[in-house]
């Protein structure tokens, strides 16, 4: 052998070496090597039959990932598996003729492997295992015939070798391919059903398979929060998902991925919200190790053997879904007193970024509802920024629901005080405003004004003498303070 060998080893010291001869033109010793690959390949093609069953065996025994489909139907997994075979095989005698056909096998395979869950080190130590087997036939079919030739497959080795390794780089493209593609139709179809569930358009029909889709109940607690940012510069910009802080009322069980650098960020101290031979590989039936697998309804199935994504609860995280003027989150509850008021006030923003939270709902198909409380809640919200609870600001929320009746309002109460100049106005409206939020305490309202009782007192009684209203007469009471909302929460 080494006679044999020496001619395809580079010389590395003295003269340079001859140029070689042209890639198409071969030394003796690699024809011969050639024609014994082939014979000993016509062999196993004339007995594909049993090398199929071989490798069925082995990978029913050593991989795991496809005992489900094995079990479920041999005979079809079978089938499979000798077709694969034939196209590797038969490349080997005629690369010309197989090669392509052998190719269009190996991305097949990746690709369903892929939509079947199986883990792709599974697929690549199949497609080995396939190969070893090959190889080993090989060998032994050679020396059965003429133990001297066995010597002569060493210059083909690395041909049959690399051939594995190629196509275990085509089926691992594939895989990847294919997944990439998954998780894509997974993230699209649950961003449609997001926003079918806050569009109040999904059907009742959907429900169910939306609460698969995303963990959550469809008989669950839920509320919206409404985040918009603040304009940045002359044109308003669209709308911007900001960082936020959740609290710890909401732990996390982020289902099919949902986090990323465009969710909220999570305080660290807080609980978060809320393989076969190619060679012959079996193409796994979908519904026998159907992890992953997008099914006719869209829904991805489940390996067997595996524990499925979470359906029970409490707690997951919120999913984001981007409107037109905000970003909106379905936050899921647990049903504890004073959630939404942790969830107010512990959520942090950016200055600037208006927040509102509706009010609770129960069920999935009350979900365009609670988007709507949560819309209402933003619209209640300080131009200034901040974060309104929309079951503490009902007075607000009714003047924005209706933006027409509230500018009249404000403008049959607090009209008079329009032909005052500006700065008169705005003290005796912020004197006002200071002693309704002080409960009609006077000196409360002065403390907070830097000014003696008796001077809010006195502005008081001018704003009563301009308005013609009386303060303490509740209904005269009730239309200030809607008027004041008004004029806060519509101006222009």
């Amino acid at each position: 052998m080494p006679q044999v060998v020496r001619p395809r080893i580079a010389v590395l010291h003295g003269t340079h070496p001859a140029s070689p001869l042209p890639q198409r033109f071969r030394s003796l010793a690699d024809r011969e090597a050639v024609e014994v690959l082939h014979r000993a390949a016509r062999v196993l093609v004339a007995s594909l039959p049993v090398l199929t069953d071989r490798l069925v065996e082995a990978l029913y025994e050593q991989e795991p990932g496809y005992r489900a489909a094995i079990e479920s139907d041999r005979a079809e997994i079978w089938q499979e598996v000798h077709h694969s075979l034939r196209h590797n095989v038969g490349s080997l005698i005629q690369p010309r003729e197989f090669r392509e056909a052998a190719h269009r096998t190996s991305r097949r395979i990746g690709e369903i492997r892929a939509e079947q869950g199986v883990p792709l080190d599974a697929v690549l130590h199949a497609f080995r295992m396939g190969g070893a087997m090959v190889w080993q036939d090989l060998v032994d079919e050679t020396a059965r015939r003429d133990p001297d030739d066995v010597r002569l497959l060493v210059h083909v080795a690395a041909d049959v070798w690399n051939f594995v390794d190629e196509h275990c780089g085509i089926v691992g493209d594939a895989y990847r391919q294919a997944e990439r593609r998954l998780s894509w139709r997974r993230e699209n179809q649950q961003r449609l059903m997001i926003a079918a569930l806050l569009d109040g358009t999904a059907r009742i029909a959907d429900l169910c398979e939306a609460a698969a889709m995303l963990g959550l109940p469809e008989q669950g607690r839920y509320a919206v929060l409404a985040v918009a940012s603040a304009p940045r510069g002359p044109q308003r910009p669209g709308p911007a998902r900001p960082p936020l802080n959740l609290p710890d009322a909401l732990p996390v069980a982020a289902p099919y991925g949902q986090s990323g650098p465009d969710l909220p960020h999570v305080r660290p101290d807080a609980a978060p919200y809320g393989r076969s031979g190619e060679g012959g590989l079996p193409h796994a039936r979908p519904d026998t190790a159907p992890y992953g697998r997008s099914g006719p309804d869209g829904l991805p199935h489940h390996r067997p053997d595996t524990a499925p994504p979470p359906t029970a609860f409490p707690g997951t995280a919120p999913l984001w879904h981007t409107g037109p003027d905000a970003e909106f989150a379905i936050l899921r509850l647990t049903g504890e007193p004073g959630e939404l008021h942790a969830v107010a006030a512990a959520l942090d923003a950016p200055a600037g970024t208006r927040a509102g939270i509706g009010s609770v709902v129960e069920g999935l198909a009350a979900l365009g509802d609670a988007r709507r409380l949560a819309e209402t809640a933003l619209r209640a919200c300080p131009a200034s920024g901040g974060t309104v609870l929309l079951d503490e600001h009902l007075p607000d929320a009714l003047v924005v629901t209706s933006p027409a009746l509230g500018s009249a309002l404000a403008d049959r109460v607090l009209g008079p005080l329009d032909r005052l100049d500006p700065s008169d106005r705005d003290v005796i409206l912020e004197t006002l405003t200071a002693w309704l939020d002080a409960d009609g305490s006077a000196q409360r309202a002065g403390a907070r004004l830097y000014c003696h009782r008796n001077t809010v007192l006195n502005r008081l009684r001018r704003f009563e003498q301009l308005t013609g209203r009386c303060l303490t007469r509740p209904r005269d009471a009730v239309e200030v303070s809607l008027a004041l909302a008004a004029r806060r929460l519509l101006a222009p």
